[in-house]
């Protein structure tokens, strides 16, 4: 791991949560603490400390920037399918399960309640933004009678789609396959769970 040589000035926030994520990816979430982060951005731990007090308060500013960048990308990908005509659920879908593959350390770490401040109001606010695309009719690209909870049809999306993505980020399927073989195969799963909605 190469340790970095400095930071942006005033930044050491977004510096310290991109330390997470490396060290995130490369050895997992149990491998990452404040002053690892720290050593890794080029800091002191004590300069650390004083933008999170904690690792939980760390896990939880990353966390909630992972749940942030999950909406986003489910966002992008539905406007850019409309705009261009194609299937806002395939393109949705696949969003879902490329940021899993592209960013693990983000996609594991979203739901870690245990290792959180779960009550924390910008992490609540990132959960709900994500809450609402998924019960909004999967990102408004199926019919929703409730957006407000879900229906069979809004979880059967959500549960394959993340079911997918935690197998191809930590499970046996396609493990030693590269990133087009996976999106390959994701693209084939939600064109077959399109047929079953």
């Amino acid at each position: 791991m190469k340790k970095k040589s400095a930071y942006h000035h005033g930044n050491l926030a977004e510096s310290l949560l991109d330390a997470f994520d490396e060290i995130a990816t490369r050895f997992g979430l149990e491998a990452v603490t404040l002053r690892a982060c720290a050593k890794l951005a080029g800091v002191s731990p004590s300069s650390a400390f004083r933008h999170y007090t904690d690792k939980r308060a760390l896990f939880t500013a990353f966390a909630t920037k992972a749940l942030l960048q999950l909406s986003e990308s489910m966002s992008v990908a539905k406007e850019a399918a409309q705009k261009n005509n194609d299937n806002a659920f395939l393109a949705v879908g696949l969003a879902y399960i490329e940021f899993a593959i592209d960013k693990p350390g983000f996609f594991r770490a979203m739901w870690r309640e245990e290792s959180i401040y779960s009550n924390d109001e910008a992490y609540c606010a990132a959960a709900n933004r994500l809450r609402q695309h998924l019960t909004a009719g999967f990102a408004e690209t199926i019919e929703d009678q409730d957006p407000d909870n879900f229906s069979p049809q809004e979880l059967l999306a959500w549960s394959s789609v993340h079911g997918l993505a935690s197998l191809l980020i930590d499970g046996p399927v396609y493990k030693d396959e590269s990133k087009a073989v996976k999106m390959n195969k994701a693209r084939e799963m939600t064109m077959a769970l399109m047929r079953s909605l």
